[in-house]
């Protein structure tokens, strides 16, 4: 009998919007997540697909949840930790996040030209180098961190403020 009850209850809690949402505040107290990323965590810890989907429209509705507020955090700081921006949106696109939202953040930067500047001189030193091998490895970093060949191209350029 106790089985059967335990079971009562563990159905009960899946379902019951109480228990989802007291969840689903204490991940977001930790750390701002995408709509579908909690959705997913929460499914994880054995609530109801259809009860999760009520009760995070009502926390989007609440303002507490908001995919567009993810996405201008998630981009900032993987800036300050120098990727580029076919980095940063593959990693948001993984998540399943609106291209729309994506492009909007990361057209909003002011110029990856000079932040790839500031990865490279920040990794590599002030010098631009002047043979093959080192301008290539230079470069395949930062293609690495996901800057385009022009940001790549403008940064290995003559480092005009560096020089002075």
């Amino acid at each position: 009998m106790r089985r059967q009850a335990k079971r009562e209850r563990t159905a009960d809690a899946a379902t019951d919007p109480l228990a989802i949402r007291e969840a689903a505040l204490g991940l977001l107290a930790r750390r701002d997540h995408a709509a579908r990323e909690l959705e997913r965590k929460l499914q994880e810890r054995g609530f109801d697909r259809q009860a999760v989907g009520a009760v995070l429209q009502e926390l989007a509705d609440e303002h507490l949840l908001d995919d567009e507020r993810y996405v201008e955090h998630f981009v900032a700081y993987h800036i300050t930790r120098g990727q580029g921006p076919a980095r940063i949106g593959a990693e948001l696109r993984q998540l399943q996040l609106p291209a729309d939202i994506i492009n909007r953040h990361l057209d909003a930067v002011a110029d990856w030209r000079e932040h790839a500047r500031v990865v490279r001189r920040k990794k590599f030193g002030a010098t631009i180098p002047s043979n093959y091998s080192a301008r290539a490895r230079q470069a395949r970093f930062l293609q690495y961190r996901g800057f385009a060949t022009d940001h790549i191209r403008a940064a290995l350029e003559g480092d005009v403020a560096a020089e002075e």
